[in-house]
Order: structure tokens, then C-alpha cells, then sequence
């Protein structure tokens, strides 16, 4: 009794530490996402003047990662919906919709009026009722310099058949929160984990709740048991017996001061809804068995057939207290639920040895090509030096060794297979980490993710297909190219005129910066335009001069229910992005 009580008493106590830290972290993060909230507001004002749905053929997306690729329940198409891009001094986030048709081979650009505010690092769910509906709960707004963030704890839901959006509004819901994953479970949404940061302060989460699709409420879920620590990205997923598997994910905790400590979780747990006890759960830690991933973060994750659940890629981190180096990783790895075991993906086809690409060396930019797949020796080592030009005249210098593999557990071999079959495919995607996946028709689809290359970021816009039943080789349907990146040298001016013009979408197509200028100028529908910008004026003399007029028409895009305070600040931000765009 006494161990029992004291076990409690300390679980008990646990709870109260955890509850103050998100108390403390809500405490000190809520001016600066009061700040974010008033960007946000800006662009939501622009997204309410469309009044219609509008669908336009384009190029592939832009350049992105930890957006969402989810698989139409009844139609061949994938959804790509938001993301971020970082240019090395600004953060960029979406609220685009792409759709992809497998069979056409073409991308279309889809406006559909009142979308969700710009977002990364979400999470997306596709269920068939209706026609097909894709929920989405949470992820975050950074400001452009990434010191600010703004997490969302909001749900909404594209209905795909009339192609209209729908925020669902119930209380009782997570906590703002992104990292998060979620999953559709018989007729309801699980939510577990994810984090919240501030710019001083975060936390990670380990709570799960569900969502019910047919009475559209939340509740929180108590299991018994002991689960998974906090943690964020991780990998959950159903199995065929109709438990949900946690695997992985990360998470850091501070061990003195401004100096933090990551961990890269490799445990797995299973959550089970108890037979006969609705609403009551059980966690259980598992033990698989098999060729097991290597302890990552980053990874990406997707429902291969049979149930099993695929995981490829992300990054392999080796953190010090003044440094963080790693490596970027491109390999699958297949979990089925049914025997508890891990199993290594090989393709089938000509050798090609397993790669890996360092993250950050001291001795600069080097990295591996996203375009850059080299057939290696088996017998020594090859390696293969590029220097790729950007658009911006960044020279970047590209050096991959190609080494021969140790020894590692594989699938048996079909009947059908020879040995001189089983062995890696000649083209491949480069390794990389927050990449993005979905499955349709048995084919895996890649889309995008980054790998660091030195100090610079890679932010990738490449489409790789699989076909998980041949396993013969990778399919490139949409190849990287280095001229749509641009990366810009930090500056030490830190100047508060780049939060419009960061978290406008920027890495778009002429096109759609023309639109955009367009509406924001007030020459569409016969609008008047804005107080021009006189030659060598500053911001502060600009706003004096015309701050009434940004306060008419932010009251215009707010309604008369608007605070004055958040008003003010909406018009700010709005005289801030026209000025900025003039200069």
C-alpha cells in the first residue's frame, strides 16, 4: 500500500509540474501571439473578398514542407494543403490547396472562399461520409524571423463534393498545439501529442482526445496504464485489430539555462479502447521485433496496404550543447501490426547502396543533390562532387559519398524474385526529413521535405511515386530544380516590416503576386488605391500621414464588433505590407 501511495502521490505531482509549465508557457507566449493574431486577421480579411470557388491549372507547388498530402477518398487525386518555406531570413506559410491528378499528371490551384488561415505543421484526415471530407485540427503561424509563433487549436473540415470550407466550432477540444498527430478511428478523430513554444518557453504534450464526427463534440481520454512521454512527430497509426500504435516522435526538455536537450524517442506503445467499457482505454509498451528503424525525428509516415504502416526518411541528430549535427536519411521501413515486426523496404532493381547526407559540417555548404541519383560500386566507395548555381547566384558545393552497406535484416524474396532483383533502385529521392506522403491505388507518393546543406536549408518541390506491391524502383513525375530556390545571408537588422510580407505566401508564381498586389492595391472592382508612398519617405512619417485610412479599412474587413486595440493593430500590419510591397 505504501509503494502504491506513493507512486500515486508522485504521478499526482507530475500532473501539477505539467499543468503549471502550460500555465507559465500560455502566460508569457500570449502577448507576442496577440502580436501574430493581428497578422493573421490581416490575411484573413484578404481571403474573405473571395466569394467564389475558383480553379486554375498551374505549375506543381512551390518549394514546401510540414504541409499535408492526403489521398481523395473516392477520386484519383492527392490534396496538398499549406506549409512553410524558409529563404534563411524568412519564414513563408500557406494556405493554399493543390489537388494532383494521378492520371492527368497535372496540378490545379484551388480558391475556395473563408479557407483556414495560413498554417504549417497541422494535421489533415480524409474520411469518405459525405463525399469525401478532409478535417484539419491545429499547427502554427511563425512570424518571418521564427522568433514568434502562434499555435492553433482550431478544427475545420473541406467538404470535397461542393468544395466549401467549414470551421467547426465545439469546446472541450487540445490546446493549441503543432507536432501533433491524428488519426480517424471507426467514427471519430484521435488527437495525441504535439507541442506549444513561446519565444522563452515550451511544452511538449502526451494527452489524447477524440472527436466525435457524428454528434461533433470533443472529449479528453484518461487510458490506464502508462504511455508514452510527451513528444512531438511522432508516428500513430490504426491497426487491423483496431488499436492505435504510437512509435517515435521527439521531444527536448532544458537542463540549465538557454541550453536545451533534445531526445529522439524510438519506444512504441499501443492504445486500445477496452471491449464492452466505451469511452475506457489501456496503454501497453510493445516490443517489435525485426530490422527496427534507427533512432530519428522528422520522419514522415503513411498507411501502406495491408494496414501496415510506412515510414521513410527524417534525420538521425547528434546534439551538443553548442552544436547540432545528423544525418538526413531516405530509407523505408514497413511496421506490420499484425506480427509486432519491423521490416526493412528494399526495392528491387539495379544496385544502388543505401545513402545518408550530414546535416552541418564545419567545413561549409556541403551536401547532396536532390536531383542527384548516382549508381555506386559495390566494392569501394564513390564520390561525387556538383556546385549548383541558385536563381539568387548562391553557389552551393554538392559532394555525396556512396558507401557500401553493412549487413541488415530483408523481406524474403518472392517466388518470382532472383537475387540479382533484390537490390536498390537507380533512381531514388534524396534523403531528406518533414517530407511529405499519401498512398493511392498501392502507390506511394513523396512529395517535398528539406535537408541542410552547411548552414543553408534545402526546402524541395520534387514527386516521387512507389509502387508498394512491385517495389521495383522510385518514379520521379516531378524533378528538383535548384533555380526555384533562393536563399538570402542573415542580416543583423531585425526589422519588424518583413511580418506582413514573410507570412504572405511569397514563393509564388508571377502570376499570383501580380493577383495579390492587385487586391492589395484596391484596383480590382473599381476600389480607390491606397495612399501612395512618397520617395525616400519612412514608415513611421508614412503611417502618421495615413494611419486613419488603414484604420477605416481594417474596420471595413473586421465589423463593428471589433476591439478598437486589435482593429488598430490590423491596420498597422496592413499599412506595414503596402509599404513594404511600394519600397
Amino acid at each position: 500500500m505504501g509503494k502504491k501511495g506513493k507512486k500515486e502521490k508522485k504521478g499526482r505531482g507530475a500532473e501539477k509540474t505539467a499543468a503549471k509549465m502550460e500555465k507559465k508557457v500560455s502566460k508569457r507566449s500570449r502577448k507576442e501571439e496577440e502580436d501574430l493574431e493581428a497578422l493573421i486577421a490581416h490575411f484573413q480579411t484578404l481571403d474573405a473578398r473571395k466569394t467564389q470557388v475558383v480553379e486554375t491549372p498551374c505549375p506543381p507547388p512551390s518549394p514546401r514542407l510540414n504541409a499535408s498530402f492526403s489521398a481523395h477518398p473516392e477520386k484519383d487525386e492527392l490534396i496538398l494543403f499549406g506549409g512553410e518555406y524558409f529563404n534563411g531570413q524568412k519564414t513563408f506559410l500557406y494556405n493554399e490547396l493543390y489537388i494532383y491528378n494521378i492520371r492527368k499528371d497535372t496540378w490545379t490551384k484551388v480558391e475556395i472562399p473563408n479557407p483556414p488561415p495560413r498554417r504549417c505543421a497541422h494535421q489533415a484526415v480524409v474520411v469518405p461520409q459525405g463525399g469525401g471530407q478532409l478535417w484539419i485540427f491545429g499547427g502554427e503561424f511563425a512570424s518571418p524571423d521564427g522568433e514568434q509563433f502562434y499555435h492553433y487549436k482550431d478544427l475545420w473540415v473541406l467538404h470535397l463534393a461542393t468544395k466549401t470550407w467549414e470551421q467547426v466550432r465545439s469546446p472541450g477540444g487540445p490546446s493549441g498545439r503543432s507536432g501533433h498527430r491524428m488519426v480517424a478511428w471507426k467514427r471519430q478523430l484521435i488527437v495525441f501529442g504535439g507541442f506549444h513554444e513561446s519565444a522563452r518557453d515550451y511544452i511538449y504534450y502526451n494527452d489524447v482526445y477524440a472527436f466525435n464526427l457524428d454528434t461533433f463534440t470533443w472529449s479528453k481520454l484518461s487510458p490506464a496504464g502508462t504511455g508514452p512521454t510527451p513528444r512531438s512527430g511522432c508516428q500513430v497509426s490504426v491497426t487491423p485489430q483496431g488499436s492505435i500504435v504510437v512509435y517515435g516522435g521527439y521531444s527536448k526538455q532544458r537542463v540549465k539555462k538557454d541550453v536545451d536537450k533534445g531526445t529522439q524517442h524510438s519506444d512504441m506503445f499501443l492504445l486500445k479502447s477496452e471491449e464492452g467499457r466505451e469511452g475506457r482505454w489501456v496503454w501497453t509498451r510493445i516490443n517489435p521485433s525485426g530490422a527496427k528503424p534507427t533512432p530519428r525525428s522528422g520522419f514522415s509516415v503513411a498507411v501502406a496496404p495491408n494496414h501496415q504502416t510506412l515510414l521513410f526518411g527524417g534525420v538521425c541528430d547528434e546534439e551538443e550543447e553548442e552544436s547540432l549535427e545528423g544525418d538526413f536519411l531516405n530509407d523505408l521501413h514497413f511496421y506490420d501490426a499484425t506480427k509486432n515486426r519491423w521490416f526493412e523496404g528494399q526495392i528491387k532493381g539495379p544496385k544502388l547502396e543505401k545513402r545518408k547526407r550530414r546535416r552541418a559540417t564545419k567545413a561549409g555548404p556541403e551536401g547532396a543533390d536532390q536531383q542527384e541519383c548516382a549508381e555506386a560500386s559495390a566494392q569501394a566507395p564513390l564520390e561525387v562532387v556538383r556546385e549548383v548555381v541558385s536563381e539568387d547566384g548562391t553557389v552551393v558545393t554538392i559532394k555525396q559519398v556512396l558507401a557500401a552497406p553493412g549487413p541488415s535484416e530483408q523481406p524474403q524474396l518472392g517466388e518470382d524474385d532472383s537475387p540479382e532483383e533484390a537490390g536498390g533502385s537507380s533512381v531514388e529521392p534524396c534523403p531528406r526529413s518533414n517530407a511529405m506522403l499519401a498512398v493511392k491505388h498501392s502507390r506511394l507518393y513523396l512529395y517535398g521535405g528539406m535537408f541542410e546543406a552547411g548552414s543553408r536549408q534545402v526546402t524541395l518541390s520534387d514527386l516521387y511515386c512507389l509502387d508498394l506491391h512491385k517495389m521495383d524502383e522510385w518514379t520521379v513525375l516531378v524533378e528538383a530544380d535548384p533555380d526555384t530556390q533562393e536563399w538570402l545571408e542573415e542580416t543583423d537588422s531585425d526589422e519588424d516590416s518583413d511580418a506582413a510580407e514573410g507570412a504572405e505566401g511569397g514563393e509564388e508564381d508571377e502570376a499570383d503576386e501580380e493577383d495579390e498586389e492587385d487586391e492589395d492595391s484596391g484596383e480590382e472592382d473599381g476600389e480607390p488605391q491606397h495612399p501612395l508612398v512618397t520617395p525616400g519617405e519612412q514608415f513611421a512619417d508614412y503611417l502618421s500621414r495615413t494611419e486613419q485610412y488603414w484604420v477605416r479599412l481594417a474596420q471595413d474587413g473586421a465589423g463593428p464588433e471589433a476591439k478598437e486595440k486589435r482593429v488598430l493593430k490590423v491596420a498597422h500590419a496592413m499599412a506595414r505590407a503596402f509599404f513594404d510591397d511600394s519600397a
